[in-house]
């Protein structure tokens, strides 16, 4: 279908390598997370933005209703292909994960966001689909998991092995907590280990041993003329030894969790996220704004950001739920003014850091913060710090949402938070719909809202297309997930959107 000057949204069908793996799950490992700095108070200046007509949006035809979506974990169920081990260390990690409901339940919210795209890309690559259960073992679908060993994101890569596999890592971005790069590298190094053992068990234990150590394991078993299995191995780690089986008791959860008395809840096998591509930097906070998301749900899905900036390269990926996404590229399309409000800061001789916070009106915590500086750190004369380009404004970055007016195209919804001194006839007026229709697809009695609850808006019209047409339009289809969200822009001015 054709698209007509356009900022191309993604619904993607995109379907990540590791060091030492961190020790068992815990609780404690589960909650670490990389140092980012709670929402700051500077903000971008004041940008107001003309109105956006509903004339602007071109409505294609209507379209049959999709069928039914499936359930995900029926899905990768059925994809299961390496063979099933039992034994005691099965039975151990059965009983430890059936004791821990409340913790299960919390790593399958997590993996929500993610496994659709990751079962995708293992099926790409016909892959044993248990493969893609396997950051429950890893990382309990952390995104911010980060190991003694310094092993990070959901697929838990060491440094050295992240960049040996493509993951850049910098002053202002992590690609190891870069799902879909993360996601792409360990499936790569995945299927190295497979084709180097012919054995995906093997494979697993050099994914989190080591390769060089599974195949001295295996050389000193041949020369003994003794069988090369894993079960076979002699002077495995522990924790190696129970790598498999801990993927194993997770394998006959996903398949039966009633028989461990747990619940996993339907699992739609649909994309979860859209893909945007721009090479617009920005605050992370402000890009959280235009996308109508709390900055906690944003980074959820954008992990990789060192900084409250997405900035350090030429362009920048950022995932959103399908119905944010088009509300951001739109927001976006319009803005013509920097969308940064830090700047780089070199310290001077003879400077503190108290003195650099007190210049730029921040204190000497949120600056440590900012810039990853630890407690008792000492910071040598020329290093670059990161501070406000201006000083704090009451206009913060939000006001740019309230500057919008937004239409919903036909057939889609979009969810909206409210914001302090917001009420039902305000959000209806400003996307253009009735009080009554707001508060029926909200089930609300009165008029009043609490800051922070979310709106559901909808159109009244059936499925259409997902063509319209504002402003620059452009039109691209890629053959397949990866390719879709490989494609690089010509236009650094503009901010396009891949489709696949």
């Amino acid at each position: 279908m054709r698209l007509h000057r356009f900022i191309l949204v993604a619904v993607t069908a995109l379907a990540a390598c590791a060091g030492p793996a961190p020790k068992a799950p815990t609780d404690s490992a589960e909650s670490a997370r990389v140092a980012l700095p709670d929402p700051l108070p500077y903000g971008p200046p004041k940008i107001v933005l003309a109105p956006l007509p509903f004339s602007e949006f071109d409505i294609a035809e209507l379209e049959p209703l999709p069928p039914p979506i499936g359930d995900l974990w029926d899905r990768i169920v059925r994809g299961y292909a390496i063979p099933d081990i039992d034994g005691p260390l099965v039975d151990k990690w059965e009983r430890w994960y059936s004791d821990r409901p409340d913790y299960i339940a919390r790593m399958v919210e997590r993996s929500r966001r993610y496994l659709y795209h990751i079962v995708r890309e293992v099926e790409a690559r016909n892959m044993p689909l248990e493969i893609a259960l396997l950051p429950m073992v890893e990382s309990a679908f952390n995104p911010t998991a980060l190991s003694v060993s310094r092993a990070s994101g959901i697929w838990q890569f060491i440094p050295s092995t992240g960049t040996h596999f493509g993951l850049k890592q910098n002053w202002w971005f992590d690609s190891r907590r870069d799902v879909l790069a993360a996601t792409s590298s360990a499936l790569d190094y995945l299927q190295k280990l497979h084709d180097q053992f012919d054995d995906w068990q093997l494979a697993l234990a050099a994914y989190n041993w080591g390769e060089g150590n599974v195949a001295r394991a295996i050389a000193r078993n041949q020369a003994k003329g003794l069988p090369t299995d894993l079960a076979s191995l002699t002077k495995v780690p522990a924790e190696t030894q129970n790598y498999y089986p801990k993927l194993q008791a997770v394998k006959n959860i996903v398949a039966d969790p009633l028989r461990y008395n747990l619940s996993l809840g339907d699992l739609p096998d649909a994309p979860f996220f859209a893909v945007v591509h721009t090479a617009k930097r920005m605050d992370v906070k402000l890009a959280a704004e235009l996308a109508e998301l709390p900055q906690d749900d944003f980074l959820a899905l954008n992990p990789q950001h060192n900084r409250p900036v997405i900035a350090g390269a030429d362009e920048y990926t950022i995932l959103l739920p399908i119905d944010n996404a088009e509300l951001f590229a739109a927001k976006l399309d319009l803005i013509d003014q920097p969308l940064v409000s830090w700047q780089a800061y070199r310290l001077k001789q003879g400077e503190t850091l108290p003195q650099v916070a007190a210049k730029y009106g921040m204190s000497v915590e949120t600056l440590k913060s900012v810039n990853g500086i630890g407690a008792g750190a000492r910071v040598p004369v020329g290093h670059t710090l990161l501070v406000p380009s201006q000083r704090p404004s009451e206009e913060s970055a939000n006001s740019l949402a309230h500057a919008v007016f937004t239409t919903v195209p036909s057939g889609r919804t979009v969810y909206y938070m409210v914001r302090r001194g917001e009420s039902v006839p305000t959000i209806a007026a400003r996307y253009g719909v009735s009080v009554l229709d707001l508060r029926r697809w909200n089930n609300l009695t009165q008029n009043n809202l609490v800051a922070g609850k979310r709106l559901r808006i909808t159109s009244d019209v059936g499925p259409v297309s997902k063509t319209r047409k504002l402003r620059r339009v452009s039109t691209a289809k890629s053959t397949g997930a990866r390719s879709g969200a490989r494609q690089a822009t010509k236009h650094a001015s503009d901010t396009p959107l891949r489709s696949n």
